[in-house]
């Protein structure tokens, strides 16, 4: 494993087994995976309010675990290539 990718496991650990939103993070990025979203359409399929989904989405930005692309209200998300490698550690750890 590279070191990169041992450091984006930690980052997974800690924002989704070691946090308080980290049942909200793991469900906005399977949800990603799945299609990518602007905020308000990720909040509308999961059914959590606008506000907290902004505060997942920059978190998760800042982290590296997701990307994102275009202009602030329609800004889509994405999952990052770093996630995407370590996706295997991410569900081992969701799990």
């Amino acid at each position: 494993m590279s070191q990169r990718n041992r450091y984006t496991k930690h980052v997974i650990q800690w924002l989704i087994a070691g946090s308080r939103g980290g049942l909200n993070r793991g469900i906005i990025l399977n949800t990603l995976r799945e299609e990518p979203m602007n905020a308000n359409q990720l909040g509308e399929s999961i059914g959590v309010d606008y506000r907290t989904i902004r505060h997942h989405l920059e978190i998760l930005e800042k982290n590296g675990l997701i990307t994102s692309l275009g202009p602030r209200y329609g800004r889509m998300y994405f999952i990052s290539p770093n996630l995407e490698e370590c996706w295997k550690d991410f569900v081992e750890i969701w799990n």
